[in-house]
């Protein structure tokens, strides 16, 4: 008798999750030749590599010092003079001249407003400016270091990441409010684009690495164009990631020649609003970059950047070795190590041997590592030279060590293999992994002291001036009663910020004399104080002030600026000093100078303002190192403990205060605000 039972199946419920696609390996120009199948090399993604370099680049930001009186002068003074109405003006930020650009300056208006917007004050919005540029080259480096893993090699990426990660030199760059930096996160980030083999189906890399390339020459700096000849050469002759046979070679010339031209008749618009900018600024028409090439190139005999001074031509190498260390000859000897490995290592540069209608990976990557010799070639034919001219190439030195190393390294393969007969122990030997890994740990080392030198010997300047904001001033205000007191309960430790305004009352003069290039900005200090340059033995031109006040204008309103319309008379490109810029030493209140007191020198112009102690009064003073009295490797690296540091000397970086003119104007300030005049 059938039964009438019925039975049930029952089955998991699945869940349809979407399929992951799994990344291609061991698809980029080198080819690992042990443990392919092996689980692959850790690499920080593309938001771990953010938030990890970011933590170092925004340390960077707070802490690292400025380096050049260049950036102070010419972009942080100007970008003051926008943002508060006054500050000082160099010759080539005048309409006469104009090799500088407002465009670029103007884009960072939006980060130094911020924190006033949220009533932080000055000081702040100079950190929030350099926060904000370290993010960008965060952001820049670490596309970099995932397209590396991409289109190179997974262990290339990773010791590119480290490298940029430890980098002394990109600890100075990345915060940097300079031009060359930012032709370094452009040029960064246009060389990630055009690591992908060229190709008629990618018209993606050619728009986008031409437009960044030209973004970087022309607000950032027009010489860093020289960075992209390798691109240009690939784009135009070199067939990349197509296959050409003979037949339709003619066509296929054609074609890339006309997207690369489209393509820079593209990138040509963004000479648009930097020209608009630029020429309204400056009340009349003005191409800065073609401005700058015209200085530097067709200047003549009698001007020129030569008359800033010139350097030997080793003067990169030297300066190079300081920010990079061990990396600066594995960058260099990047090609080399390529033309080597493709004779004793061919495997690593592909599986296949290339046919006469396609590129060779080693063709692809040699022209991959040729921007760093370009670069060097170009800046060491110039007489002057500068560590921030190198800056747009940082990142491409940090790349070119990595595949160094990475070749080098497979070179030690190679040998182990033809010494052992075996590539299973090859494989398994962590010789390879742990000498790659000593190489990354000592350069990080030595970065590490270089950035600690960097702080512990020379960032007097700029605590001194932030002694000068938060302790100095604020005293001045607690003697004359302009410092509102503590509420009940409240302790020091917790006192509000303080509003510095009521100082204007003083009409303070800060004057700078011999260390007028150390000077860190308006930014760092308060508005109501004055700075002023006093005669030392310099013989150079200084600043003027710009024109302060607002001027509404008539058809270009939104600009209410005028200095930057007005070249002051003695302003001049052939470094002629102009007296006129100069203010009595007795007119100061405050002085900033550097005494050694174990080296002294002294002169009519340059006297010992620290130790004049009937008119100078010690507010503060910090050590600062005596280079010329000091061991080359001890002043170059730092390390803890007497047994290092007592092989340096150092001075004293003071803010002094006149006593008796500080003193008057406290008694009569005082006075007022007993009267209810203040």
């Amino acid at each position: 008798m059938a039964s009438n039972v019925q039975n049930l199946r029952l089955r998991r419920k699945e869940d349809k999750k979407p399929s992951v696609p799994s990344v291609a390996r061991h698809s980029g120009i080198l080819q690992d030749q042990l443990r392919r199948s092996a689980r692959k090399p850790w690499n920080p993604d593309f938001l771990t590599a953010v938030r990890i370099l970011l933590l170092v680049r925004v340390a960077a930001a707070m802490y690292a010092n400025i380096q050049d009186c260049d950036e102070v002068f010419n972009f942080w003074e100007p970008l003051h003079y926008i943002d508060h109405g006054h500050g000082f003006q160099t010759w080539e930020v005048t309409p006469m001249y104009a090799i500088r650009s407002w465009a670029y300056v103007l884009l960072h208006l939006i980060p130094a407003r911020l924190p006033l917007a949220l009533n932080l004050g000055k000081r702040p919005a100079f950190f929030a400016v350099r926060i904000t540029l370290a993010v960008v080259s965060t952001l820049c480096e670490a596309k970099l270091c995932r397209t590396v893993v991409e289109k190179i090699n997974e262990r290339v990426g990773r010791y590119l990441f480290f490298m940029l990660l430890f980098s002394a030199g990109m600890w100075n760059a990345a915060p940097a409010l300079l031009p060359s930096s930012f032709a370094m996160y452009a040029t960064t980030i246009a060389f990630a684009y055009s690591l992908e083999p060229s190709s008629i189906k990618n018209r993606r890399r050619t728009l986008f690495a031409t437009m960044l390339f030209a973004t970087g020459a022309i607000v950032g700096w027009p010489f860093a164009l020289a960075l992209s000849l390798p691109f240009v050469f690939e784009e135009l002759l070199v067939f990349g990631g197509d296959r050409v046979n003979s037949s339709s070679r003619r066509s296929w010339i054609i074609s890339r020649w006309k997207r690369l031209f489209i393509a820079g008749l593209v990138s040509t618009l963004i000479f648009v609003p930097v020209i608009a900018i630029d020429s309204v600024a400056y009340g009349g028409w003005n191409i800065v970059p073609w401005n700058i090439i015209r200085y530097n190139v067709f200047g003549g005999s009698e001007r020129g950047p030569d008359l800033y001074g010139t350097a030997p031509w080793y003067f990169y190498i030297l300066n190079l070795l300081l920010n990079f260390n061990v990396l600066v000859p594995l960058a260099f000897i990047s090609l080399p190590c390529l033309a080597v490995t493709y004779k004793i290592d061919h495997k690593r540069l592909g599986m296949f041997k290339p046919g006469p209608d396609q590129s060779s990976p080693f063709t692809l990557l040699a022209l991959r590592l040729a921007p760093l010799y370009v670069w060097t070639a170009v800046l060491t034919a110039q007489a002057h030279k500068e560590e921030r001219f190198m800056f747009p190439a940082y990142s491409l030195i940090c790349f070119n060590a990595a595949v160094a190393l990475y070749l080098i390294r497979g070179w030690m393969e190679a040998a182990y293999i033809s010494a052992t007969k075996s590539s299973y122990r090859a494989s398994r030997s962590i010789i390879f992994g742990a000498i790659t890994c000593i190489v990354i740990a000592v350069t990080g080392l030595i970065s590490l002291s270089r950035v600690l030198a960097l702080w512990h010997y020379y960032h007097a300047p700029l605590s001194t001036f932030s002694h000068f904001e938060a302790v100095e001033l604020p005293r001045l205000l607690n003697a004359t009663g302009l410092l509102p007191p503590l509420l009940p309960g409240v302790e020091e430790i917790d006192r509000p910020s303080i509003d510095l305004a009521p100082i204007r009352a003083f009409d303070l003069r800060l004057c700078l004399g011999k260390e007028w290039y150390r000077f860190p900005g308006h930014y760092l200090v308060p508005n109501g104080v004055k700075v002023d340059f006093v005669k030392s033995e310099f013989r150079g031109l200084l600043p003027a002030h710009f024109a302060e006040g607002h001027a509404k204008l008539i058809f270009n309103g939104w600009w209410d600026r005028p200095g930057s319309k007005i070249t002051p008379t003695s302003l001049n490109d052939l470094n002629k000093e102009a007296p006129e810029f100069y203010v009595p030493i007795e007119s100061c209140d405050y002085l900033v100078d550097l005494d050694f007191p174990e080296h002294p020198v002294s002169s009519l112009l340059e006297p010992r303002y620290a130790v004049d102690n009937e008119t100078w009064e010690r507010v503060s003073c910090l050590p600062f190192l005596d280079a010329s009295h000091s061991s080359l490797l001890t002043r170059t690296l730092w390390l803890p403990g007497s047994w290092w540091q007592d092989k340096n000397e150092f001075g004293d970086y003071c803010l002094l205060k006149n006593m008796g003119k500080v003193y008057n104007k406290v008694v009569e300030v005082a006075s007022r605000v007993q009267e209810g005049k203040l």
